[in-house]
């Protein structure tokens, strides 16, 4: 099994499992065999012209997109069963984390796997599973309107496939940290593809960039100390999944850029409207501190 963590900017990283030793003969879960299922109707209704399929599978895609990454990525990871427990502690499947070195070390590849293996998000996971479950009955009514199939019934029992897989995976990740199997792998290939990706960018200000992650004391990243910068762009992903031959990894790499780029324009637009705030506060205070004439 191996794992990709990509910085998609100079303090978010995006996680991605590819299983190199598919088990064919694992046990499939009921909830998979509903979600491939859905996953062929889904893909059936997206190839239509036109109609109310089609319409739906457009508005659905763009919700899809808005779900964070970090989900998207643990759903990746396979659950842990048993078989492949023992296989991993027995050492019969290796699992390692390749990461680009000069754009995040070490240390802070540890605590990004740390953080998307922890109890607190596998809590946050079980939370939203419960309550996907518990809206589901909430939801039933709708399927008494003819023609219209129940579609806020369907989204919230994706959503709790999802949030299951995505807690099974994080479990899974903090297995793999308790009994330090994973091994960190830094890698040549998504060196040079980061450096392909950042050919829009000056090479004075790109080895600028590497020197400054590089020179960060005590394991930290300079991220720690500047602001927050993109390393990727939208049409990063189809050259990762090229360099890295994992074709599904494109969607994966675009969704998380666009949300990334999303959140840093809201900060940003955040920033500039308290500046312009105080400003303006700054600039009524002043003429009450001028001294009065008699």
């Amino acid at each position: 099994m191996r794992l990709f963590l990509l910085p998609i900017s100079t303090r978010q990283s995006l996680i991605y499992c590819q299983r190199l030793n598919h088990q064919l003969s694992e046990q499939v879960t009921l909830l998979d065999k509903a979600a491939t299922r859905g996953a062929n109707l889904w893909l059936k209704w997206e190839k239509k012209e036109s109609g109310w399929q089609k319409k739906v599978t457009s508005y659905g895609n763009k919700l899809f997109q808005r779900l964070p990454h970090a989900e998207w990525g643990l759903k990746s990871i396979p659950p842990l069963s048993a078989r492949r427990k023992r296989d991993e502690i027995e050492g019969k499947e290796e699992v390692r984390v390749e990461y680009p070195e000069a754009f995040i070390e070490s240390p802070e590849v540890h605590d990004a796997l740390q953080t998307l293996g922890s109890k607190e998000k596998q809590k946050f996971h079980t939370k939203w599973f419960w309550g996907s479950i518990v809206g589901m009955p909430i939801s039933a009514p709708v399927a008494l309107i003819p023609v219209v199939p129940n579609l806020p019934f369907f989204y919230l029992c994706f959503r709790a496939w999802s949030h299951w897989r995505a807690r099974s995976g994080s479990k899974h990740l903090e297995f793999l940290l308790d009994n330090r199997i994973v091994k960190l792998s830094p890698s040549d290939i998504l060196r040079t593809a980061y450096m392909e990706a950042a050919m829009d960018m000056s090479i004075e200000e790109l080895d600028k960039e590497v020197d400054n992650i590089r020179s960060g004391s005590s394991g930290k990243s300079v991220s720690d100390k500047k602001e927050e910068r993109m390393l990727l762009s939208k049409s990063s992903g189809q050259l990762f999944a090229e360099y890295l031959d994992v074709p599904e990894l494109a969607v994966e790499v675009e969704r998380a850029v666009w949300q990334v780029e999303k959140a840093l324009k809201t900060q940003q637009e955040l920033k500039e409207e308290k500046a312009e705030l105080g400003a303006a506060t700054r600039n009524q205070s002043e003429p009450d501190r001028q001294p009065r004439r008699d």
